[in-house]
């Protein structure tokens, strides 16, 4: 059956379905409770849902918005169920926020950033431009600030190493996306050497963003 995605706002969320991500997220490394995803529904405007035959496979809470001026998509707090197809799952998920990001910003470029609890979850950033950190690439000066305004985006002004991009945790579990790929031989080293400075238990993630260009969203509202 095909994957069904809808995109609400978070008041619409019910308690049932705040249950089901819940049940989504005890397989995942992060172990996040229903108390935290509940106030998830506080702190962003919109939540993805991706089903089938009525079955949660993943959720995304996002928001669209500017910071400073620039056109942005954020996701927050997400989880994607541990099953054959979880990289489908993934791709619609982020699909339908860029579908939306199209209308709230047409004929600009979007950024679209988040946290990263594995490296498997850079699979996000697929078809986009300028993604930072890659390999091979030494950040500027307008990227790093860029993973300042970031970390302050999500709570976590100060903790985060410009160079690395590594955000420090604070001892509890950090609201990010929670995927793991179904392809994991397939990761190159450069990139798993990015959570390499990871502190076990301290709830650390990694800062990563990259550009939607306008073109490419246009298209993809028309279903190219």
């Amino acid at each position: 059956m095909a994957i069904v995605v809808d995109t609400k706002d978070c008041t619409a969320l019910s308690d049932a379905e705040l249950g089901e991500m819940a049940d989504i997220c005890v397989d995942g490394p992060a172990g996040y409770d229903v108390g935290l995803i509940s106030k998830q529904c506080e702190e962003w405007v919109l939540i993805t849902e991706a089903r089938e035959a009525n079955k949660l496979l993943g959720f995304s809470f996002c928001t669209l918005e500017r910071i400073g001026g620039t056109p942005s998509v954020l996701i927050g707090l997400a989880s994607i169920k541990r099953n054959g197809k979880r990289d489908a799952v993934l791709k619609a998920l982020i699909g339908d926020q860029l579908r939306r990001a199209v209308l709230a910003f047409p004929d600009e470029d979007v950024l679209v950033g988040t946290r990263l609890l594995d490296p498997a979850g850079f699979q996000a950033f697929k078809g986009l431009e300028d993604v930072v950190p890659r390999p091979g690439h030494k950040a500027t000066g307008e990227e790093r600030a860029w993973g300042r305004r970031l970390a302050k985006r999500f709570g976590a002004e100060g903790r985060i190493d410009d160079r690395t991009f590594v955000l420090n945790g604070d001892g509890n579990a950090a609201p990010a996306l929670d995927f793991e790929s179904t392809k994991t031989d397939g990761i190159k080293p450069e990139i798993l050497a990015f959570f390499k400075p990871f502190k076990k238990g301290r709830g650390d993630t990694l800062v990563a963003f990259g550009w939607a260009m306008a073109e490419d969203l246009v298209a993809r509202a028309n279903g190219k």
